[in-house]
C-alpha cells in the first residue's frame, strides 16, 4: 500500500490530515458509494472537522493504527467527511447517532449498508473499544444481513420524519405577551454572576444574546437589558477572549469563561462581532467598541486570504498540545514584560502556580475591575491604558514566535456571509471605511466566482477551486450579508443580487409539502433524507435567517409572496418558540419584528451620507434603511430631489419627511 489514500487529493484541510493514514480513506463520492455496493461491503463514516480535539485523539490513536486499519479496510468501505464541507450528509448521520444513543457530537463515526442507509454508530471511541465495535457489526453483515437491514429501516424512518414542520392553520396575531410568555422561563436560566447561562460548558450563543439585547431594549425590560450586558462584559474578560490577539474561542469548559477550548471558528467571531458592534451602538460602553475592533484586526491579520475571502478556523492545538500556543508561565510572562510584569500580571491574573490545570500555566483573563488595579498601584486611567497595550503589543511579539495551531484555509460560503455582514454591521457603527472595503471585497469575490452559470452558489474556495453545491445556509448567509451592503452604501445592485439568489432558493429548495426550506437543493446529490435546518444553534437555522431575508426583501421591494412566505414560515414554528426560546432566538427576532413593526426608513437628497451617518449613532433594532439620489425601489420611488430628506414608513403607511435625523427619531417614539 502507498503511503498516501485517495484524500491526497481532497481539498479540505481535515481531510489533507487524514490522507497519509494507514486506513484506505475515500472522500464521500461515486467512486466510493459504488465500490461498497459492488463489494456488497459496509460503509463506515466518519465525520469530523480541522478545530477539533477529540477527532485528532481518535486519529492518534486509531487511525494511525495498522492494526486497526486493517481491520476497517478488509470489512468496510471508509469515507472520510469533512462537516463544514458536507453538512447535508453530516447532518442525516448526526441525526442516526442522536436516535441510536440520545446524544451527538464530533468525532462521529457512522457503520452502514451498502445503500448508505445506518446500522449502527457512535462518537469518540477508544482504540481496543473500535475494534470490537467493528468487528462484531461486520459479523452481524455477514451471518445475520436481515437483522442489519431491519435496524436500517427504522432508523430511516425515523430520519426522515424528524422535524417535521407542517403549516399553522391559521396565522396568529401576535401581541406583545407573546414574547412574556417566551421570556419568562428563559430567564431563569441566566447566571446573575457570570454571565451566560447557568452552566457549564458554556458557549457565548451570539444570536440569543442580539434577541435579548433587542427584546430588552424595545421592551423596556432592565433585568434581560443588564443580563445581556453583563454577559458580554465577563465574556470578553475571561479566558475564553485573546486578551491579547483578539478574537473569541469557541467555548469555556467552566461556568466562568475562564478555560477556553481554545479553537477559534470564523462563525464564532464574525457574530460576536456584529454582537458586540450592535451593542456598543446601544449602549457606548468603550469596551464592547475595543472587542469590536480587536476582533476584526484578529481576522484581517490570521484569517483573511489574498483573495479577501475569510479562513474557516484556527485549531485548538499546537505542537500536539491544547491550547500551548496561547498560555504562559509566570518566568517567561515577567521575562517579556520586565518592570511592568507585577501590574500587568496582576491585570492578567498570572500567578506562579498557575490558574489553569496545566502545571503551573496561566490563561490570560481579567478578574479585578480597572478602578480597583488604579488605586492599588495608585496610577491615573491613561498610565493604565498606555502600559496595558505596550504589554500587550510586547506579548503579542513574543507569541508570535511560537509554533501556531494549524489553520483550516478553506473559505465557505456561509461562514464569509456572517463576516461581510459582521464588517458591514462594524462599518456601520464605527464609521470605520476599510471594514466596509474588507466587506465588498469578499462579497464581488463570491458573486464573481463562486456563481456558476445556473445563477447558484458554491459553498466552497480553496486553491483556486470552488466544488460543492451550496446548501441552504450558505444562501442563507450571504443573502443577508448582500443586504446588509446595501444599507451600508446604498448601491442597489447588491439587493438585485440578494433578489436573484432568492428567487434560486425558492425554485430549488421549496418543499411543497411543508413552508421551510430544504436544506440541500434540487441540484445537489441525492442523500438518504432531504432534511430541514429549523432550530437555531451556535449558528442561527438556515430556514430562520431566510425567513428574516425574504420579509426584509418583500418590503424592499414590495413582493407580497416574499413576506407571506416568511409569515408562514413564522407561524409554523411559532408554538415551538415558547416551549425552548434559546434554540429559536432567530425566529424570535421575527416575532420581535412582527410586534413591535419594522421602521423603514428612506433617506434621500444630496447628503443622504451625512444622515445616514448621523442615524448610525442611534439605536434602532427593527428597522431597514434605503436611500440614494436615483433609485427602483417602491419605497424611493417619486421621492427624488437634491433636498435631503428622511422618511419613516411603517406597514405601507409614511410619515411626512423631515429634514433632520431628531426630527425622524420623534416617529419612532
Amino acid at each position: 500500500m502507498s503511503d498516501t489514500n485517495n484524500l491526497i487529493h481532497a481539498s479540505s484541510p481535515y481531510l489533507l490530515q487524514h490522507a497519509h493514514n494507514p486506513v484506505d480513506w475515500y472522500e464521500w463520492g461515486a467512486e466510493a458509494l459504488e465500490k461498497a455496493k459492488t463489494e456488497n461491503k459496509l460503509i463506515l463514516v466518519s465525520i469530523g472537522y480541522s478545530a477539533c480535539h477529540w477527532c485528532h485523539v481518535m486519529e492518534r490513536e486509531s487511525f494511525e493504527n495498522h492494526e486497526v486499519a486493517e481491520v476497517m479496510n478488509r470489512h468496510f468501505i471508509c469515507i472520510k467527511v469533512d462537516r463544514e464541507e458536507r453538512p447535508d450528509i453530516d447532518q442525516i448521520y448526526m441525526y442516526a447517532i442522536q436516535l441510536m444513543t440520545g446524544s451527538g457530537g464530533w468525532p462521529l463515526n457512522c457503520i452502514c449498508l451498502p445503500d448508505q442507509r445506518p446500522i449502527y454508530g457512535g462518537t469518540y471511541f477508544r482504540k481496543n473499544d473500535w475494534i470490537n465495535i467493528l468487528e462484531n457489526v461486520a459479523a452481524l453483515w455477514a451471518n445475520e444481513p436481515d437483522k442489519a437491514i431491519q435496524y436500517a429501516e427504522r432508523l430511516t424512518s425515523g430520519i426522515k420524519d424528524s422535524e417535521k414542520i407542517i403549516p399553522a392553520v391559521t396565522a396568529e396575531a401576535y401581541t406583545p405577551e407573546h414574547l412574556t410568555e417566551i421570556i419568562d422561563p428563559w430567564k431563569r436560566h441566566f447566571d446573575i454572576g457570570y454571565g451566560g447561562y447557568n452552566r457549564a460548558p458554556k458557549f457565548p450563543l451570539p444570536n440569543n444574546w442580539v434577541f435579548l439585547l433587542r427584546y430588552g431594549f424595545l421592551k423596556d425590560d432592565e433585568s434581560v437589558f443588564t443580563a445581556v450586558c453583563h454577559t458580554l462584559e465577563e465574556m470578553s474578560r475571561g479566558g475564553i477572549y485573546d486578551q491579547i490577539g483578539g478574537g473569541f474561542a469557541r467555548y469555556s469548559v467552566d461556568d466562568k469563561w475562564h478555560v477556553p477550548h481554545f479553537e477559534k471558528m470564523l462563525y464564532d467571531n464574525a457574530q460576536l462581532i456584529s454582537l458586540y458592534a450592535e451593542a456598543y451602538q446601544c449602549t457606548k460602553f468603550d469596551s464592547f467598541k475595543q472587542t469590536v475592533v480587536e476582533t476584526i484586526n484578529w481576522v484581517s491579520d490570521e484569517m483573511t486570504s489574498a483573495d479577501g475571502l475569510f479562513y474557516s478556523a484556527l485549531d485548538a492545538d499546537s505542537e500536539g498540545v491544547e491550547g500551548k500556543f496561547y498560555i504562559w508561565d509566570k518566568a517567561e510572562f515577567d521575562q517579556v514584560l520586565g518592570e511592568d510584569a507585577q501590574f500587568i500580571g496582576a491585570y492578567y491574573n498570572i500567578t506562579e502556580e498557575g490558574n489553569w490545570e496545566e502545571e503551573q500555566m496561566n490563561i490570560l483573563r481579567k478578574t479585578i475591575s480597572d478602578d480597583d488595579l488604579l488605586a492599588k498601584f495608585n496610577i491615573t486611567a491613561e498610565v493604565l491604558y498606555d502600559k496595558v497595550n505596550l504589554a500587550k503589543e510586547k506579548l503579542l511579539a513574543a507569541r508570535s514566535k511560537r509554533i501556531r495551531p494549524g489553520l483550516d484555509d478553506k473559505c465557505l460560503t456561509a461562514w464569509n456571509g456572517m463576516m461581510i455582514k459582521a464588517l458591514a454591521d462594524a462599518a456601520e457603527v464605527l464609521n470605520h471605511q476599510s471594514y466596509y472595503e474588507k466587506a465588498s471585497t469578499a462579497a464581488n469575490f463570491i458573486l464573481n466566482h463562486l456563481k456558476p452559470e445556473n445563477g447558484g452558489l458554491y459553498r466552497n474556495y480553496k486553491n483556486g477551486k470552488a466544488s460543492i453545491t451550496g446548501f441552504l445556509d450558505d444562501y442563507a448567509f450571504f443573502i443577508e450579508a448582500l443586504i446588509a451592503l446595501y444599507e451600508a452604501d446604498f448601491d442597489e445592485k447588491w439587493l438585485e443580487e440578494a433578489k436573484s439568489l432568492t428567487d434560486y432558493v425558492i425554485a430549488n429548495f421549496t418543499d411543497t409539502d411543508s413552508p421551510m426550506f430544504f436544506y440541500t437543493s434540487a441540484e445537489s446529490e441525492d442523500l438518504i433524507a432531504r432534511k430541514h435546518e429549523v432550530m437555531d444553534n451556535v449558528i442561527p437555522a438556515s430556514n430562520s435567517t431566510m425567513a428574516q431575508n425574504l420579509k426584509k426583501l418583500g418590503l424592499l421591494f414590495d413582493v407580497e409572496e416574499y413576506t407571506e412566505k416568511a409569515s408562514e414560515m413564522l407561524a409554523a414554528v411559532y408554538s415551538k418558540i415558547k416551549s425552548y426560546g434559546s434554540a429559536y432566538s432567530n425566529w424570535a427576532i421575527q416575532l420581535l419584528n412582527e410586534i413591535y413593526g419594522i421602521n423603514e426608513i428612506a433617506i434621500t437628497g444630496l447628503e443622504t451620507d451625512r444622515i445616514k451617518l448621523a442615524l448610525s449613532g442611534h439605536y434602532i433594532p427593527n428597522k431597514i434603511t434605503l436611500g440614494g439620489t436615483k433609485s427602483n425601489l417602491p419605497l424611493l420611488k417619486g421621492k427624488q430631489s437634491n433636498e435631503t430628506k428622511v422618511y419613516i414608513c411603517r406597514n405601507k403607511v409614511c410619515q411626512l419627511p423631515v429634514n433632520t435625523v431628531e426630527d425622524a427619531l420623534e416617529y419612532l417614539q
